[in-house]
């Protein structure tokens, strides 16, 4: 995997995004899902953190530069095909049988705060980095699905400013509002702070993925009726 490396501290994996800003494009969606199987394989992983190793990115979301030719050159199906595997990706993070802790060491902008949204847990750096959805800046709306697992992750107030304002929120702020569970004032303090709270966990897979069956239920049927007529149909731009 070119964008993806897995490492492992004791029983936690912590997969670490290493393409810079980190855009989501369909290599990238293919490697995550390849990325978490191979970790769901390892029958003595108890736990997964997700981070990136830029110095100013977590995630800047959907890639642009990929996006941007793909829809001038009318490439419908590719388009297509990579919505669907993102879908695959955050159906799988909100079912996956471990718990799965965000680790958002910088700015995490549209496609790549909905990513942090679908893990279970998130921890930020209160130095660095912004939470933002831009995409009513940018004439992009939200997918149903993608609406309904952001409202699991924090306060429907927060999401509706953050949603209908485009603006910028700070680690400290998304923890006074209980978004992320702690604001570290460093990279180094936020890894051992996430990794240190993955290690707390030692569930069996089988309750533990029963349990996120049954809590996100509304959320998967969400993805995978009301998600595909828009995927469909291309809504990409509004």
């Amino acid at each position: 995997m070119h964008n993806l490396v897995i490492t492992y501290t004791d029983h936690v994996a912590t997969l670490t995004m290493n393409n810079r800003e980190n855009r989501h494009n369909p290599l990238f969606a293919k490697e995550m899902l390849s990325a978490l199987d191979t970790i769901k394989s390892n029958e003595d992983c108890k736990a997964l953190v997700i981070t990136s190793n830029d110095e100013k990115c977590f995630s800047l979301g959907i890639d642009t530069d990929w996006l941007m030719p793909a829809m001038k050159a009318a490439r419908t199906e590719e388009i297509k095909q990579f919505m669907y595997d993102m879908d695959e990706v955050f159906k799988t993070l909100l079912l996956y049988p471990l718990p799965v802790i965000a680790a958002i060491n910088g700015h995490a902008f549209g496609n790549g705060a909905i990513l942090a949204c679908a893990c279970d847990f998130r921890f930020m750096r209160a130095d660095k980095g912004f939470f933002c959805f831009p995409e009513v800046d940018l004439s992009i709306p939200f997918l149903p699905g993608m609406i309904e697992f952001v409202k699991k992750a924090m306060p429907y107030y927060r999401f509706n400013e953050m949603k209908l304002s485009g603006r910028r929120v700070s680690g400290k702020e998304l923890e006074d509002d209980h978004v992320v569970e702690k604001a570290y004032d460093s990279q180094a303090s936020l890894i051992e702070g996430a990794v240190n709270y993955a290690k707390t966990f030692d569930k069996k897979r089988g309750i533990f993925a029963e349990h996120k069956k049954r809590l996100h239920k509304h959320i998967i049927h969400t993805i995978n009726i009301e998600n595909k007529p828009m995927i469909e149909a291309l809504t990409l731009m509004v």
